[in-house]
């Protein structure tokens, strides 16, 4: 059985950072874009992360951001990650080549079209989450899983992840699984009840 990696996101303050690796996190991500409701001050994060164990990575997430602003943050070390949520070309993501970051090119999906579309990345890993015309991520919403198919590179899945349909995300065989919304009791606020019972129904994918 294939291992999956567990992506806890959209994380604004240590105490759910910490429970999050306490339980098992792979990943811990930081929302940098200053529309979301998780959206959280660079300088927030960094206080954050630096109460942290060096065995999680770090992930920050951007949209449609200035590159100065992601190298800034990987220069002082504070990211293992940096996810593009937004617009970005495969121009842009082969520009941030140079950093000492891992890259995840996140990609809404309507159809299979879509799907297709992670292959135009030269990315370390690519994020499948559900398409909303509004929304860059976080929606809770989901999409159709059986178009996932075959791609040649990591695939984190995300949108409307939760403890009920977590089993189901990991059998498909992705890399990860991003979760936000589905562990929350508001957003930004993770409810660990829901958080430990994610992890819980995830013990046969990850050991």
């Amino acid at each position: 059985m294939l291992l999956v990696k567990v992506k806890i996101c959209g994380i604004t303050n240590l105490r759910d950072a910490q429970a999050a690796a306490e339980m098992g996190a792979d990943l811990i991500g930081f929302n940098f874009y200053p529309k979301s409701p998780r959206y959280i001050e660079p300088d927030a994060a960094v206080k954050i992360i630096d109460g942290l164990s060096a065995y999680v990575d770090t992930v920050g997430v951007f949209v449609n951001a200035d590159i100065t602003q992601i190298q800034q943050l990987v220069a002082e070390g504070h990211l293992n990650w940096a996810q593009l949520h937004g617009d970005e070309t495969p121009q842009y993501c082969e520009s941030l080549r140079s950093l000492s970051v891992r890259t995840m090119k996140a990609i809404r999906v309507k159809d299979e079209k879509d799907i297709q579309k992670a292959e135009e990345y030269a990315t370390d890993a690519v994020l499948l989450d559900a398409y909303h015309p509004e929304k860059y991520g976080g929606t809770g919403m989901t999409f159709d899983w059986n178009i996932v198919g075959h791609i040649g590179k990591r695939v984190f899945l995300a949108g409307g992840i939760n403890p009920y349909n977590a089993r189901a995300a990991a059998e498909l065989g992705v890399y990860g699984l991003d979760v936000c919304s589905g562990i929350e009791s508001e957003p930004g606020k993770k409810d660990h009840m829901k958080m430990k019972k994610l992890f819980e129904c995830l013990q046969d994918f990850r050991s």
